[in-house]
C-alpha cells in the first residue's frame, strides 16, 4: 500500500523537530518492530528501540537532529539526517561531533514506522569521539 506522500513529508519534519524529545516518543510510538545500524546489534521491540534511543540522550545531552532529505518510494522512506553533539556523557571525551547518515524506513498500513535500518560511517563517526570534528 504506497503511503500519503504530503502525510509522511509532515511526520519526518515532527520526527526531526521534536529534537531530543522525539526520540523517545518515535521509538515507543513510531517504530513498531525494529531498528538497527551498522554499529549495533538490532533493537527488536519497543523497549529495546527506546534503550538505543535513551544511550544516544545520554551521550549526547546536547545532541541535535537535522532532516537533509526525505526520499519516497511506495512504502518506503529514505530519512537523511545529521547528527550534532557533544560527547559529554559518561566517561565521555567532550568532543563535538557531526556525523550523517540515513534510515531506510518501511512504514506499516498504520503509517507508523514498522522498521528502521540506519546507516553511516561508523569510522568517522569513532574518529570525531575521540578526535573532534
Amino acid at each position: 500500500m504506497p503511503t500519503d506522500p504530503s502525510r509522511l513529508r509532515d511526520f519526518a519534519a515532527l520526527y526531526t523537530a521534536a529534537g531530543v524529545a522525539r526520540i523517545l516518543r518515535v521509538s515507543l510510538n513510531a517504530i513498531r518492530s525494529q531498528a538497527r545500524s551498522p554499529s549495533t546489534v538490532a533493537a527488536v521491540g519497543r523497549n529495546a528501540v527506546s534503550e538505543v534511543a535513551r544511550s544516544f540522550m545520554t551521550v549526547f545531552p546536547d545532541m541535535q537532529v537535522i532532516m537533509d532529505k526525505l526520499l519516497l518510494q511506495g512504502d518506503r522512506a529514505e530519512y537523511h539526517w545529521t547528527l550534532i553533539g557533544t560527547n559529554a556523557g559518561p566517561k565521555g571525551t567532550g568532543h563535538r561531533v557531526r556525523v550523517s547518515g540515513f534510515e531506510l524506513w518501511q512504514i506499516g498500513e498504520d503509517g507508523l514506522i514498522a522498521s528502521s535500518q540506519g546507516y553511516f560511517d561508523a569510522a568517522e563517526y569513532q574518529r570525531q569521539l575521540e578526535q573532534g570534528i
